[in-house]
């Protein structure tokens, strides 16, 4: 089901149109919400957007990729092969803060009186700055300007700075003080007991129980203080260093001091009325998984130094000069919707702060710009991210994947505590342990392993980087595919026919768990097998001696290779004749509906207020599942079954996940419910900047950033890219005039203008690329456009609403499908029903 929006959802009044800019015109009391939509980050280090006063403020948060404490996980009754260690990412030493005085009146955004404000992130200058009026007590004015950056370019870096002036009603006293403060362990910078978290959420992190950043040494000498720690559990360490410079025509005095958990760096100036207060202050951050302390230390002072010998300017410069690349790799340019395209920008600008400097580490469901989810890494990122970044940065999909690669030997180990072959990827985690306490919305979610597979297959596929897929994407082919033949096993038909099952997994829908033969697994898990077998093949012929000793190492014989193939050509794809659809599982249609339309709003989402026994039961999704498969691997069904499936499904789909709309919007396009596609992709466009699911504060859904791309270029740009062969069928939508796209295909970078009447490409970089239109294959030349004509923008079809299409209709055992509302009474047309069924 959709969940609508009525027009714009943001307040433009306060967040006005800017389409390079998010702006804000005046401060709010959402601080959660502005903290995650105005962090800064680069994929390695990530700050949230709180204020440089630091009060008042919901959760403020600085965190590293990777950078994790682990817990034992306690269960309630233990078995077998449990997840034993859970891992959380950790706040590390805040150093945002910088407070300023006015009289020795400090001053504080909420109870301020502002003459004038703005606070910009900007998505070209890679900064978040605020500039600001504040009339004090006094009466006087005072103007104060601040500016944040996590580099691109430096990854350990970050710079911040301050600048102060009083405009008019005399000189002042004016004091800022630079703070280190050690938010992890539950104080503020006032010393003082954190406040205690918001209800029971299980997308949130979680607390620990006792100290987890245990101080190892911290010093000071002017202008230099760094601080160090080591994880009380994980025993990982860290070190955080910051260096200060003031620049005025005013007398200063400077003091400082450091303990081992908060560090200050104070100026005191007699300021005259127009001369301004400039504060620097540059901060370095290194961690590792057993580098002592100390040496993080000297790491953090070769970082100073080369910012303080290179200067703020020069990493300003470069910032920009990243950012310009960024751009003209990735911008997707909106003609005739401005509120759009400053929301598409801040989704991709989110994709490279989360991505960017990952650096061969994962890439978060928050990214580094919250806690939620204890920052692991699911199989978010292979679906939703990675082909934005083939497309758009194909050395950093390279190393996101290499990610996969360094996890193979826990993988393996994993696939046999679970007692089968191969390689079985945790579903969630941080150092490769699986951290998922709840098995069957977790571990059994084996379809992972077909997902890893899916984005090295692609990433092979769209780069023809063959030297990366024979020495690292063909292990990870081979073990992913030799799990799936294990886990398998062969049955007989009633007509004698062989056929390969899949039992005992979870699809992406986790309103439905532990099932037999779910569609999506099967169908992903199909396109597995064929990759590996078809890339095992491959090395055999063009690379012999790599394929003998990679056989050799894995004790890999042909007729494993034939398996592959056989299980992939007898897989289990279910169809449903009575109804004309793929079941989401073997049993899924035996169940009753969901009463979706008549469930609360206050209910919402499903998972917070009901038991998952009583979701179970019936034919509800968190999310796209059978749809999702339509998509991925879309060249494995007809036109006419992905109509039926989606006519099916989406009005049973909650969206309680936010993954879901935009792959709605995806197939929507495809099908023809163009209306639905646009409805279903604002509703992921503005997952976190309306904060449409009330979770935004817990950092930025990554996932759904990268579905917003999908949407865009997939979905209504009409690409499809099917063993590496590039399609397009278009779907502008009617609210746009024109949208435009670069793609890099096999090392040619092509631009895409697609309008209503035709579709045009460019090659700007490269050789010359082949792609099909609706049929109609072309080559684009270097130097010379193409342009190839379009006949409209396909089918239309009137957007689904009302009940559901098989309501009050026979199974094929005889049985009439209702729809309940659970512990509520419900109607259909047979009269009223309750959850046990007729009254």
């Amino acid at each position: 089901m959709i969940r609508d929006i009525t027009g714009d959802p943001m307040d433009r009044d306060r967040f006005p149109v800017d389409t390079w800019r998010l702006v804000e015109t005046e401060p709010g009391e959402d601080h959660g919400l502005t903290e995650t939509l105005f962090a800064v980050a680069n994929g390695h280090i990530g700050i949230r957007g709180t204020t440089e006063e630091g009060r008042p403020s919901h959760s403020p948060g600085t965190f590293v990729n990777g950078f994790h404490e682990t817990w034992p996980i306690k269960h309630a009754e233990e078995a077998y092969g449990f997840a034993r260690t859970g891992q959380t990412i950790v706040n590390v030493p805040d150093t945002t803060l910088l407070k300023v005085y006015v009289d020795d009146e400090p001053f504080v955004i909420s109870v301020a009186d502002l003459q004038s404000y703005e606070r910009a992130v900007d998505f070209r200058r890679g900064r978040l700055t605020r500039s600001l009026v504040w009339r004090t007590p006094a009466g006087k004015r005072v103007r104060i300007r601040s500016s944040r950056m996590v580099s691109f370019t430096d990854r350990h870096v970050v710079l911040h700075e301050l600048e102060v002036t009083v405009l008019s009603g005399g000189g002042a006293p004016v004091v800022v003080n630079s703070l280190i403060v050690n938010r992890q362990d539950g104080y503020t910078d006032y010393r003082r007991p954190a406040a205690a978290g918001e209800g029971w959420d299980p997308r949130r992190s979680s607390a620990f129980n006792g100290r987890v950043l245990l101080p190892q040494l911290h010093w000071e000498h002017d202008p230099r203080m760094v601080l160090t720690y080591q994880t009380a559990r994980s025993g990982m360490t860290l070190a955080v260093g910051a260096d200060h410079a003031v620049e005025t025509d005013n007398p200063v005095e400077i003091l400082s001091s450091t303990q081992e958990d908060i560090g200050k760096y104070v100026f005191r100036v007699e300021a005259a009325e127009g001369v301004p207060i400039t504060v620097r202050k540059a901060v370095a951050i290194h961690t590792s998984r057993g580098v002592p302390a100390e040496e993080l230390s000297d790491r953090c002072r070769r970082t100073l130094d080369r910012v303080r010998d290179k200067g703020f300017e020069y990493y300003h410069a470069e910032q920009e000069a990243w950012l310009d690349t960024f751009w003209r790799d990735s911008d997707v340019v909106i003609d005739g919707d401005p509120a759009v395209q400053q929301a598409v920008r801040w989704c991709l600008f989110q994709l490279a702060q989360a991505a960017a400097r990952s650096d061969q580490l994962g890439i978060a469901a928050k990214g580094v710009t919250g806690s939620g989810y204890e920052g692991q890494y699911f199989w978010d990122t292979e679906i939703y991210v990675v082909p934005f970044l083939i497309y758009t940065s194909p050395r950093v999909a390279r190393n996101v994947l290499r990610f996969r690669v360094n996890l193979l030997p826990r993988a393996r180990e994993r696939a046999a505590v679970l007692s089968q072959r191969g390689a079985l990827f945790p579903w969630r985690t941080i150092s490769g342990e699986e951290a998922s306490a709840y098995y069957a919305a977790g571990t059994a979610q084996y379809h992972i392993d077909a997902d890893v597979a899916y984005a090295f297959a692609k990433y092979g596929d769209l780069t023809g980087d063959t030297g990366f897929m024979h020495r690292d994407g063909v292990e990870v082919l081979i073990e992913t595919a030799r799990m799936w033949a294990d886990l398998g096993f062969w049955r007989q038909d009633a007509d004698g026919t062989d056929q390969f099952h899949i039992h005992g997994v979870t699809g992406p829908d986790e309103y439905t768990t532990v099932v037999n033969n779910n569609m999506f697994t099967n169908v992903m898990a199909r396109a597995n097998l064929r990759a590996a077998a078809t890339l095992v093949r491959e090395m055999a012929t063009a690379d012999a001696e790599v394929y003998r000793r990679l056989a050799a190492r894995l004790n890999l014989d042909p007729a494993e290779v034939d398996e592959w193939e056989a299980c992939a050509d007898g897989m289990v794809v279910l169809f449903d004749e009575t109804f004309g659809i793929h079941p989401q599982d073997a049993q899924f249609l035996a169940s009753e509906l969901w009463d979706l339309e008549n469930t609360p709003d206050e209910n919402r989402p499903l998972l917070l207020h009901y038991h998952p026994l009583v979701i179970y039961r019936f034919q509800v999704l968190k999310q796209a599942d059978v749809v999702l498969a339509l998509f991925l691997q879309g060249d494995q069904f007809t036109p006419a079954q992905k109509r039926a499936d989606f006519e099916y499904y989406d009005p049973i789909t909650t969206g309680d996940s936010t993954l879901s709309g935009v792959v709605q919007s995806v197939v929507a396009a495809e099908v023809g419910y163009q209306d639905m596609a646009m409805r279903y992709f604002l509703s992921g466009l503005f997952v976190d900047l309306a904060d449409l699911h009330g979770n935004a504060r817990d950092g930025v859904h990554i996932a759904s950033t990268g579905g917003v791309w999908t949407a865009l270029v997939y979905g209504f740009g009409g690409l499809r890219d099917h063993g590496g062969r590039i399609t397009f069928d278009p779907r502008l939508p009617d609210q746009w005039d024109s949208l435009r796209f670069p793609l890099q295909i096999r090392g040619s970078r092509v631009r895409v203008h697609l309008e209503r009447t035709a579709i045009t490409f460019e090659i700007e970089v490269g050789e010359p690329v082949a792609v099909s239109v609706r049929g109609q294959d072309v080559t684009v030349e270097p130097g010379t456009p193409l342009r190839v004509p379009l006949d409209g923008q396909g089918p239309r079809l009137a957007s689904l609403h009302g009940r559901h299409p098989v309501l009050g209709a026979n199974r094929e055992d005889g049985s009439i499908v209702r729809a309940v509302v659970p512990g509520a009474q419900a109607q259909d047309p047979d009269g009223p029903t309750v959850l046990g069924g007729p009254l």
